[in-house]
């Protein structure tokens, strides 16, 4: 029998029409159909750990908005953009347009749901069905515990525990046609004002990225078809267009985890030769995972060290080298390649992210949680389980993390990742015409040299801010001081 009653899809970090649990369930129904975006900045500002989301993210969100928009009028329905608490806004619709029932994907991070919760109590005040769905992640954090009932904190063993688990759900269909729902009031998504306008820095963003599914299935099947062979090695060359990108896609799910795995995986059956490379990139996807389960167990995961052996951790106030380190000027080429790559594109290749958080964490003992935050609010791709958990790692502090004494050496990092010097030369253009001998340590140029490079070391680039060796030292120094308090 056709359900009558008016069905409410609420969108959140799902924003696509394909493997979208809670669309096709509304869409199925054969009831009319009407598609929300909540911008709740309120609910989570009274959440504990919840953070508002940052400049990089919020210029992905309206062009990722503006995109699903648009997929959903090709099937014949709209996206309703309302601001404010989601309970009261979704149950402030729900009576609008007398919906019978809600729909939504959960999210297993606490601020999110507790968020829901409040929805679910809201519309029980109303009779309306509440209906919550799986697929922001491959397996539900709760279906991975120890003996104990903790997860996992060991990456390798967590990815084998998911693996031995077969086959997730495969990927539902995104539905062919929506029926038709009365027009609904919906805020100007400018009005929100996500987009930077004086001054405008996402002039970069605009040309490095196109937000949306569509991009997203495109770039999976480019990647898979033609770019993961070698990516085993190649995802450690920034010279290289070594990794698929599909990261911020991901982080607002414009494609999901099960899409993906599904993908690689017919991908390698097809092409036994790429099953390594294909391994490996899926391993990655498993890492996000990982650090989205221990976001579940460990909500102030960004705030607070997982091991609380860092807590005494000698770390310094350094205003003038946390800035040097933001604007990309520390006198390592590597490290201000990254920097810069990162302010332009929103994004940094993965390799060069581990080197400059080691740089600031080691070198410039400078707390992990200062680069979190300004990753967390330069990154298109800023995940709120990923980058904390990755900081941590670095610092020594997290999960299966790096041992503290891993100091990375930008000199020897540039030299065997980036050996001819073709990432630096694109992103610090003033050493663009430094031998490759010293492209990754241009202070021992000689004069000649210099003049030949147009360089003048301490004006047109940086010295460096603080000698590799010394940063090394310090902060083994450091790190030794806390072990022995």
């Amino acid at each position: 029998m056709t359900d009558t009653s008016r069905h409410i899809v609420w969108f959140r970090d799902d924003l696509r029409l394909s493997d979208h649990a809670a669309l096709h369930a509304a869409a199925t129904s054969g009831a009319p159909v009407i598609c929300l975006y909540v911008f709740d900045e309120q609910s989570a500002a009274l959440q504990p750990n919840a953070r508002p989301i940052g400049g990089a993210t919020r210029w992905w969100l309206a062009q990722s908005l503006r995109a699903l928009d648009a997929s959903l009028k090709a099937i014949g329905g709209a996206l309703v953009l309302r601001r404010g608490a989601a309970a009261d806004v979704i149950a402030a619709l729900a009576r609008e347009v007398d919906a019978g029932h809600v729909h939504w994907n959960e999210i297993a991070q606490a601020p999110h749901l507790a968020v829901a919760d409040e929805v679910v109590a809201a519309l029980a005040d109303l009779n309306v069905g509440a209906h919550s769905y799986n697929g922001d992640l491959l397996v539900a954090p709760k279906a991975i515990r120890t003996k104990e009932g903790r997860g996992l904190r060991v990456f390798t063993p967590f990815w084998k525990r998911i693996q031995a688990m077969g086959d997730p759900a495969k990927p539902l269909p995104a539905p062919k046609k929506l029926k038709p729902a009365p027009k609904v009031a919906s805020d100007r998504l400018s009005d929100w004002k996500l987009e930077p306008t004086a001054p405008d820095w996402a002039g970069g963003l605009r040309e490095m990225w196109t937000p949306g599914e569509t991009v997203a299935q495109e770039r999976l099947a480019e990647w898979l078809e033609n770019g993961v062979t070698g990516y085993a090695t190649d995802r450690d060359r920034p010279d290289r267009e070594g990794t698929s990108r599909l990261s911020p896609h991901l982080r607002f799910g414009e494609i999901s985890p099960r899409q993906i795995w599904y993908a690689a995986r017919f991908a390698a059956a097809e092409h036994p030769q790429r099953a390594t490379d294909i391994s490996k990139f899926l391993s990655e996807v498993g890492w996000r995972e990982f650090c989205r389960h221990l976001l579940f167990d460990v909500p102030d995961l960004a705030q607070r060290n997982l091991q609380s052996s860092f807590d005494a951790f000698p770390w310094k106030r350094d205003a003038r080298a946390l800035l040097a380190w933001q604007r990309g000027s520390t006198g390592y080429p590597l490290i201000d390649a990254g920097m810069r790559e990162l302010w332009h594109t929103g994004t940094m290749h993965n390799r060069v992210r581990m080197v400059v958080a080691s740089f600031l964490v080691k070198h410039l003992l400078i707390d992990w949680r200062e680069g979190e935050k300004w990753f967390w609010d330069t990154l298109v791709d800023a995940d709120a389980g990923s980058n904390p958990a990755n900081w941590q790692w670095v610092a020594g502090s997290g999960a299966d993390a790096a041992p503290y004494f891993r100091v990375f050496n930008p000199i020897l990092q540039g030299e065997k990742f980036d050996p001819d010097g073709v990432y630096v030369r694109r992103w610090v253009p003033e050493l663009k015409d430094m031998p490759s001998k010293f492209i990754h340590q241009p202070w021992n140029a000689s004069p000649l040299e210099f003049a030949r490079a147009g360089v003048t070391l301490g004006k047109t680039y940086p010295t460096p801010i603080i000698e590799h060796k010394a940063g090394r030292e310090r902060a083994l120094k450091a790190y030794a001081s806390t072990r022995n308090s």
